[in-house]
């Protein structure tokens, strides 16, 4: 190839254009709750200082068509959000530059009359998930699951309905990826499912039943411990262990509640639930053993200051855990023992977005977009306090040292611009 002259307008463009250098620490986020599915994010240097209305530590923003709430996620140079644009009925997948926040293109996956849903739901709840190669996105399609992967070019490679959904709240299985599998919650008001698709061609590789027939909305989590790789799912009455290579079952706990949304977290010895409803409920959950451990595995348990749909987070190196209930209570507790080190308002009334943990510091964002950044700690300690000045309903995510937040009407990447 012949070399460019370096007076080429080429050249010379290139020496004018802004250029931002990903931070040597930075990881993609690739999926739901980030590269470990728990909210956790290894990078320093994070932004804990913005102001939407202000423009401060802005470094773009970008209407996204429709509405969602799913969150964004982030794999090089490019980001993907979900949303419906329910005026036309379309489910759809968006691609955007990271560095710009240009709509890239823009695909229909799904067009289908909009289905019932809960009041604080949308159509467009999945969050994606990504390897270097493909997006996989999930919606339903009137009583179906719809599962389908696109490569980056926003061609999609295919489109498969692996099961059944009937549920009066709506849909929201995110994918979830491991080895060569896509793997998906399929638990609604029916025959419920866990379902293992292969990456390639979307072909179901295992399917197996769940008990109890009743709907949930939160992706398992996978650790290998105690000697074995454990995928635990909170969901229809239940939680549960599987091996994620073939379905089989490890254990199960009964209870304690009937519906779940937010996912469960672990620290590398125990798995945290909080849920739900009728009842609400904080479980410490010992990860061995076989069969049913309901009136043995669980090693601490609490029912107050617990979340409905905000999942929780494990910090300090799994020393604390901490949550937020939808109406705003923030707690941190002991992980090992579950002494409850302070509880607070956090401020705002209400939450949706699930808690991150980066640089030491664990994010709260409210509905409201008012993100309070805290030190976890036995004592509270509030870092900072930021306004969106728009409402947010969406977990954020970390990468490249900046935030991204996608709020009802846009998508935020907060950082210095360049």
């Amino acid at each position: 190839m012949p070399k460019t002259p370096a007076s080429s307008p080429l050249v010379l463009l290139l020496l004018l254009v802004p250029w931002t250098p990903v931070p040597a620490d930075a990881e993609d986020w690739p999926c739901w709750r980030g590269p470990r599915g728990d909210g956790t994010s290894l990078e320093t240097n994070v932004p804990t200082r913005w102001n939407g209305p202000a423009g401060e530590n802005i470094a773009w923003k970008t209407a996204i068509p429709g509405k969602g709430h799913a969150s964004p996620i982030v794999v090089g140079e490019r980001i993907f959000v979900v949303s419906c644009r329910e005026e036309r009925e379309d489910r759809v997948l968006l691609c955007l530059d990271r560095k710009s926040g240009e709509i890239l293109w823009e695909r229909l996956v799904v067009h289908s009359p909009l289905e019932k849903k809960h009041a604080l739901n949308s159509y467009a709840s999945s969050t994606p998930a990504a390897d270097d190669e493909s997006v996989y996105v999930s919606f339903l399609d009137r009583t179906e699951m719809v599962v389908a992967a696109y490569d980056f070019a926003g061609n999609r490679r295919w489109l498969v309905r692996p099961g059944e959904f009937y549920s009066v709240h709506g849909y929201c299985s995110p994918p979830l990826l491991f080895e060569d599998l896509v793997i998906l919650n399929g638990d609604h008001d029916g025959d419920g499912y866990l379902v293992a698709l292969d990456r390639a061609s979307g072909k179901t590789v295992w399917k197996r039943s769940r008990v109890n027939h009743t709907r949930s909305y939160c992706p398992p989590i996978i650790r290998d411990i105690d000697g074995r790789t454990q995928m635990v799912l909170s969901g229809s009455k239940c939680v549960a262990s599987y091996d994620p290579h073939d379905g089989s079952r490890h254990w199960i706990i009964d209870g304690p509640t009937e519906q779940y949304v937010a996912s469960l977290v672990c620290n590398g010895e125990l798995f945290f639930l909080t849920a739900g409803f009728p009842t609400f409920h904080i479980l410490g959950i010992r990860p061995d053993g076989e069969g049913n451990v309901t009136d043995t595995h669980v090693v601490w348990q609490t029912t107050k200051g617990c979340s409905y749909v905000p999942s929780p987070i494990v910090a300090g190196g799994g020393k604390y855990f901490l949550v937020v209930s939808d109406l705003g209570i923030g707690s941190c507790f002991e992980a090992a023992t579950g002494q409850r080190y302070w509880m607070q308002r956090m401020g705002p009334r209400h939450y949706s977005a699930s808690l991150l943990e980066a640089d030491g510091l664990v994010y709260f964002l409210s509905d409201e977009g008012v993100t309070t950044i805290v030190r976890p700690g036995p004592e509270l300690d509030v870092v900072a306090e930021n306004r969106l000045g728009e409402n947010c309903y969406t977990s954020p995510a970390i990468s490249g040292g900046r935030v991204y937040l996608r709020a009802e009407k846009h998508l935020y990447c907060i950082g210095a611009p360049p």
